[in-house]
């Protein structure tokens, strides 16, 4: 038993909430497919059995015209115009594979997953969740424009509409701007006003928010921390990640700099003696 929780303490992330180590573009493309796959994961037994949990994706293509001058990486993407392999010499060996041939200018393919919840009589969209991505979320891009016409769309709808920011770089909508580090914002589809938001900093575990269902259905407790620390050691990003530098931009005030460096302190302290 003592070897068990010793192996649990060291998977455990240097932050009693957010790890701002993991907003690193080309580190949050990993935790944004593995986060929603948790949440999915989580959401499913407690919504069952009247309503499912179903994984959607956003479709993106981006020409070279389209892309930022600040480099975003997407969730997912592919080449377009995909060439077909010649069949293989030996057949029945080995099943041909295709071969994908980048054109000279690439248009890329960007996938970004998102959840609804769904009525299990009918099929019908009943809640949407999205956790917001750089790419969602930088100022001028296709993919904050797509973005917006969707929030504005649900929410004029009977749909609710949660969207999860754990990201503190790059545009947010103005009523959660300058509010806190992280937000979950929640817009009932049965009302017009007010939103619902948990507002969130660095120092903060994550709170437990609500996922909201049909009429005279209680709505779902989501237990954002909880679902956090699984995924977080699950994808043993103790041992991946490098916490030997500085936080990825916006740069943090002296005082927050200060704490990481202090709760980094005390993490790999409490490694090496595990």
């Amino acid at each position: 038993m003592a070897f068990l929780w010793k192996i649990k303490v060291a998977m455990l992330s240097p932050f009693p909430g957010m790890d701002p180590f993991l907003e690193t573009p080309d580190v949050w493309s990993s935790v944004h497919v593995r986060l929603i796959n948790a949440i999915s994961d989580f959401l499913s037994p407690r919504v069952r059995p009247q309503f499912f949990v179903d994984i959607q994706q956003h479709v993106y293509l981006l020409t070279p015209d389209d892309q930022p001058e600040n480099p975003i990486v997407p969730d997912a993407y592919v080449v377009r115009t995909p060439h077909f392999a010649q069949p293989v010499a030996l057949a029945g060996m080995v099943t041909p594979p295709t071969l994908i041939e980048p054109l000279d200018a690439q248009e890329l393919e960007i996938r970004e997953e998102f959840i609804e919840i769904r009525d299990k009589r009918n099929r019908e969209v009943v809640t949407i969740i999205e956790l917001l991505s750089p790419f969602n979320k930088s100022a001028g891009t296709p993919g904050q424009r797509a973005f917006q016409k969707k929030r504005k769309t649900v929410m004029r709808s009977d749909v609710h509409w949660l969207e999860i920011d754990l990201l503190r770089a790059d545009a947010r909508p103005p009523e959660v701007t300058g509010k806190s580090a992280y937000y979950a914002l929640l817009k009932r589809g049965n009302q017009a006003m007010p939103y619902e938001v948990w507002y969130f900093d660095l120092r903060d575990p994550m709170p437990t928010i609500a996922v909201p269902l049909r009429p005279t259905f209680a709505d779902v407790p989501l237990d954002l921390q909880a679902v956090f620390a699984d995924m977080y050691q699950r994808a043993y990003y103790a041992e991946s990640i490098d916490y030997t530098g500085e936080p990825p931009a916006p740069r943090l005030k002296p005082a927050d700099a200060n704490w990481v460096k202090t709760q980094l302190t005390a993490w790999q302290a409490q490694r090496q003696a595990g």
